[in-house]
């Protein structure tokens, strides 16, 4: 059976001069228009194709590769917007429609947007209300610390207590802040590790492999952030102060600390000042 939307492992049964048709079963034949076609096949060949439906609502196939596919979630770009809904470039000449009772907020032109793929009425369509296709995860479905694919939908900088994402196309899943040393952005994909399924049914998720224990520089840099917490934001010490203050202070050398408050900074937790450190409270986790 075919299946709109999706890659499909289909033979071809016959040319003709606008390109190849593989033999769809009960769905027909399905065009492979000649701009869609690798540089070489044949009759006969097997191919994995991906099937959609045209401009006219044919079945077509391609062996080109969309972002994503039919029940998964990509980060994809407006490319035009119209009185229907606004299109989306994924990846294929017909642009992904997303209509606008599908928004979870009016759409722009050159934005992107985290988009869920699926299929109404026969027709691909996306739609940025996730909420309606996310489905809560069960302690059942993952154990702690298997990994999951995670797709981020927030950007670090606006975030208080964590960056959420999508896991595995299907569930929500949560990073938090004082556990990010990297520069994260919306849209990015990443390997991530379940910590915990909540009562909510969403991840709690970890960059770390299980059982991985922080370098030097990552222990540091989380003792450094435990002890600006606890002293109201501020540290007295920087990137001029002496040797001896902050070997007095956290019982490593400059060098060390230099690099663990690099790491901080990077991640944009923490400003610094010659002979001070302060809590970036913007990306402070709430209590």
């Amino acid at each position: 059976m075919v299946q709109i939307g999706k890659y499909n492992r289909l033979t071809i049964s016959k040319e003709r001069s606008v390109g190849y048709f593989f033999d769809g079963g009960e769905a027909g034949d399905i065009l492979m228009p000649k701009r869609h076609q690798p540089e070489q096949c044949a009759v006969g060949d097997t191919l994995d194709v991906f099937v959609f439906l045209d401009a006219e609502e044919r079945l077509t196939a391609t062996v080109r590769k969309p972002y994503a596919q039919v029940d998964e979630v990509a980060w994809l770009r407006v490319v035009d917007t119209h009185a229907i809904g606004a299109f989306m470039d994924w990846g294929l000449t017909k642009d992904l429609l997303v209509p606008y009772r599908e928004q979870a907020e009016p759409m722009s032109v050159g934005e992107f947007y985290l988009v869920h793929i699926h299929l109404d009425a026969g027709r691909i369509v996306g739609s940025s209300q996730l909420d309606k296709y996310l489905k809560p995860a069960a302690p059942r479905d993952y154990k702690p610390g298997q990994k999951v694919r995670l797709l981020l939908a927030d950007d670090p900088e606006d975030m208080t207590l964590g960056v959420r994402g999508v896991v595995n196309h299907r569930h929500w899943g949560m990073l938090y802040l004082n556990e990010i040393f990297e520069e994260l952005h919306p849209g990015q994909r990443l390997e991530a590790y379940v910590k915990k399924v909540r009562e909510d049914g969403r991840l709690d998720l970890s960059l770390r492999k299980p059982g991985y224990h922080a370098d030097q520089t990552e222990a540091l840099a989380e003792r450094i952030l435990k002890s600006l917490r606890s002293q109201g934001g501020q540290l007295a010490l920087g990137d001029k102060s002496p040797p001896e203050a902050i070997h007095e202070a956290f019982g490593v050398s400059k060098k060390a600390f230099k690099q663990a408050v690099g790491q901080l900074y990077k991640a944009r937790l923490i400003s610094v000042a010659p002979e001070q450190l302060k809590l970036n409270h913007s990306r402070r986790p709430k209590a």
